[in-house]
């Protein structure tokens, strides 16, 4: 199993921008799918964005589809998220998972998760 340290959250006021460092530990990631996703207080997690191993493929739920970015640099052994323009609503707890399928973020079997990072966005 991948151990995984999420970090770089903090406060930070509407429109500003902010990234996420994913820091993997105990395995290569670079044979593994990369998911982000986030918990806001009282919610249910949810799916934020993906990256297929080799970094080529990536998708983004619709709510932060054009604002985030997702990268990974699999010599670091670590992964990115890339915030732009950020709302009160994207506040948040951020996680990062992996997992062996680059797939539907519901259906894929993961095997190591982070033990997230608190991101809050004032108004």
């Amino acid at each position: 199993q991948v151990q995984l340290v999420e970090s770089g959250g903090g406060l930070v006021q509407a429109g500003d921008s902010l990234s996420l460092s994913c820091a993997a530990a105990g395995r290569t990631i670079s044979s593994l799918a990369m998911y982000w996703f986030r918990q806001a207080q009282g919610q249910e997690r949810e799916f934020v964005a993906r990256v297929s191993r080799d970094g080529i493929s990536a998708s983004f739920a619709d709510s932060v589809k054009g604002r985030f970015t997702i990268s990974r640099d699999n010599a670091k052994n670590t992964v990115y998220l890339h915030m732009n323009s950020l709302k009160p609503e994207d506040t948040a707890v951020y996680f990062c998972a992996a997992a062996e399928q680059f797939g539907d973020s519901q259906d894929v079997v993961y095997n190591g998760w982070g033990q997230g990072t608190q991101v809050t966005v004032s108004s």
